[in-house]
């Protein structure tokens, strides 16, 4: 037992540190980051994508420049991207980062990203042609239903197709998973008040179209196109409806506020299963981070 503690003791822990959308976790692990010789990586299902900085509320350049980061920018809107593909990304990048000796930080919403990295997830083989082409035929509904008939966990992003089916063919690719979390790892879950926490919410919702998103989602769409599944997200989805008229910009903004406050609980009940989460306040998480690194 003690060679094991030793080598624990030589080790630098992972980091994890997980809470909903806007709940502040990005702008708390930087400040760790800073102050522990870390580095950060995205573990989100939207900053992985090229020339979607505003729309996925991207780290700024000059946060990228305070310490660094990884998981962002990694493909094109228009090309695919899996939880296989993440996980094995971040564990490639948690031994590089220790290797320098510097903490390695995995922060994000994306409960998927973050339980294959942290429960070791083994995905089986990759989606079957035939069954993807009879998912495809059938209605978002009807998709719907048969998660519920099969006891399938609906993903984040419940209204967009791609993502259902992704989750039916997850469900059927047999993955397995440890039932404990990796060694030396710490997992940290930001509570926020939900008063503070849709108050959070309707100020980024409003940053995010002062700062340009719509302007943003036009040169998207004339780049990448609108069809693929980057820009059937709920944010480009609705700039591409005010681009055409369809919302005025109060719509756009409560809509995007809605979609924004959904997808915030569907993140806290995906992260509400894993026992492993120490969940603590902003302020009392980097007491607690403080005491594990010390």
């Amino acid at each position: 037992m003690a060679t094991r503690l030793d080598h624990h003791k030589k080790e630098v822990p992972l980091i994890v540190i997980v809470g909903p959308t806007a709940s502040g976790k990005s702008k708390l692990a930087i400040e760790l980051a800073e102050q522990y010789k870390g580095e950060i990586i995205a573990a989100d299902s939207r900053t992985i994508y090229k020339d979607m900085d505003i729309g996925t509320a991207k780290p700024s350049k000059a946060d990228q420049k305070r310490v660094p980061h990884w998981g962002l920018d990694l493909i094109a809107p228009n090309e695919s991207f899996s939880a296989a593909v993440f996980k094995a990304y971040a564990v490639q990048k948690i031994a590089e980062i220790r290797a320098r000796g510097h903490v390695p930080f995995l922060v994000g919403g994306t409960g998927l990203y973050v339980d294959s990295v942290v429960f070791d997830y083994q995905f089986g083989p990759v989606a079957d042609p035939e069954k993807r082409a009879e998912l495809e035929h059938m209605s978002l509904a009807a998709l719907h239903n048969y998660c519920i008939q099969n006891n399938i966990t609906l993903p984040e992003n419940d209204k967009n197709k791609r993502y259902v089916i992704r989750a039916i063919e997850q469900k059927s690719i047999s993955t397995k998973r440890s039932e404990l979390p990796i060694d030396n790892c710490i997992i940290v879950g930001i509570t926020t008040d939900r008063e503070v926490l849709r108050q959070r919410i309707h100020i980024r919702c409003k940053q995010l179209f002062d700062d340009g998103v719509a302007l943003e989602a036009k040169k998207l769409g004339e780049i990448y196109g609108w069809e693929n599944e980057a820009m059937t997200g709920n944010v480009y989805r609705l700039a591409r409806q005010y681009l055409n008229n369809e919302i005025t910009e109060s719509e756009f903004k409560v809509k995007n506020e809605t979609a924004d406050w959904q997808l915030a609980k569907r993140q806290l009940t995906w992260m509400k299963r894993n026992p492993f989460i120490h969940w603590l306040s902003l302020e009392n998480v980097q007491n607690y981070i403080a005491k594990y690194l010390a």
